[in-house]
C-alpha cells in the first residue's frame, strides 16, 4: 500500500508521514509549496506520478479565530480545495479520506454527537469545514469523512504544547471548565487513517474518530501539568473559569464530544488519554516544547 497525503508540514501530515515510515509504507506528502491543492489537473498529475493506493487530505485552514477575519481563505482551503481533491480522486477511481472537525456542531446537545446528528456550526471555521464535507460527498460519494476532536501530539501547534509553554512562565493558569471533548492523539489518528484506508471493505460517508476519554479543558490541563511535573517539567495550578471569561473572535461549542462507537466497532483502536500522554510528555519536554 502507498499513500498520497495532501499537506506536508502540519501536525497530522507530519504524523502520517512518520506512521507510514514506521509501517514500511510508501508515502508522498505534498504541501501548498509543491502543489495547488485546489487545482484538479495538478492533483491528477500528482496521482499519476505517485500512483497511490489512497489519497488522504491532511491539509486545511485550522485557525478557528483567524477564520472570522479570513473567511475567504478558510473557505478556499476547507471547502474549495477538498472539492477539487474529491473530484480528482473520483476521476482516478482512488479511495479518498478527508479529515473534518467536531466544530460542525453547535455544542448544545446533551451527550455525544453521532454521525447521524445534524450539523449546525456556530463559527466561520465550522461553516467552512461543513462546506468541505458537503463538497466531498457531492463529488466522491465513496469518500470517507473522518470527524476529529481536540487533536494534540508531538508535532505542530496544539493545546498541550501551549499548556507547557504557559506553565513555564506562570504559576497559575485560568482554563475553561465548561468545554468538554475527547482529546485525540495525532499519531493515533494518523495510524487510524492508514488502517481505514487499508480496509478491503472501507466505510464511506461520515465517521467519528477521537480519544477514549471525555474531559473538560481544565481537567485536561491538570492531567498534562501533573504529568509534566512528574517528569521534572513545568507546572502550574489550574483555575477553573467559564468560557465567558475569555471572549474570542469565534464562538466555541461547549460540547465537542464525538461518539466513537462506530469506529470502535470497526476495530480501529482509540487509546486512553493517560497512555498517550505518558508516551508523549517526555519527548515534548526533551524537545523543550518546540
Amino acid at each position: 500500500m502507498s499513500l498520497l497525503v495532501l499537506g506536508r508540514n502540519g501536525q497530522l501530515a507530519t504524523d502520517l508521514q512518520q506512521a507510514a515510515q514506521q509501517r514500511g509504507m510508501a508515502c508522498t506528502a505534498l504541501g501548498r509549496a509543491e502543489i495547488d491543492i485546489g487545482d484538479v489537473n495538478q492533483l491528477l498529475r500528482a496521482i499519476n506520478v505517485t500512483k497511490p493506493s489512497a489519497l488522504i487530505n491532511a491539509s486545511g485552514y485550522t485557525n478557528v479565530d483567524g477564520a472570522e477575519s479570513e473567511g475567504e481563505l478558510a473557505f478556499k482551503l476547507n471547502e474549495a480545495a477538498p472539492r477539487a481533491m474529491a473530484e480528482a480522486a473520483a476521476q482516478a477511481k482512488l479511495p479518498f479520506l478527508h479529515v473534518s472537525t467536531d466544530q460542525v456542531f453547535d455544542g448544545t446537545k446533551q451527550g455525544a454527537y453521532t454521525e447521524e446528528d445534524k450539523p449546525n456550526p456556530i463559527n466561520l471555521y465550522g461553516r467552512s469545514k461543513l462546506g468541505g464535507e458537503i463538497a466531498v460527498q457531492d463529488h466522491h460519494p465513496d469518500a470517507l469523512i473522518v470527524r476529529v476532536s481536540w487533536v494534540w501530539g508531538p508535532s505542530g501547534d496544539n493545546f498541550v504544547k501551549k499548556l507547557l509553554q504557559w506553565a513555564s512562565a506562570r504559576d497559575e493558569l485560568s482554563i475553561v471548565a465548561d468545554q468538554i471533548g475527547r482529546p485525540t492523539y495525532s499519531p493515533a489518528l494518523a495510524n487510524a487513517l492508514i488502517d481505514l484506508a487499508a480496509m478491503p471493505n472501507r466505510p464511506k460517508g461520515l465517521l467519528n474518530y477521537a480519544g477514549g476519554d471525555v474531559m473538560s479543558r481544565a481537567d485536561q490541563a491538570r492531567r498534562v501539568l501533573d504529568a509534566s511535573r512528574a517528569h521534572g517539567g513545568p507546572y502550574a495550578i489550574v483555575k477553573d473559569v467559564p468560557t465567558s471569561a475569555f471572549p474570542t473572535p469565534a464562538k466555541r461549542p461547549l460540547n465537542a464530544e464525538l461518539a466513537i462507537d462506530k469506529v470502535n466497532a470497526l476495530g480501529v483502536p482509540t487509546a486512553d488519554f493517560e497512555t498517550e500522554l505518558r508516551d508523549c510528555i517526555a519527548s515534548l519536554l526533551q524537545g523543550k516544547i518546540s
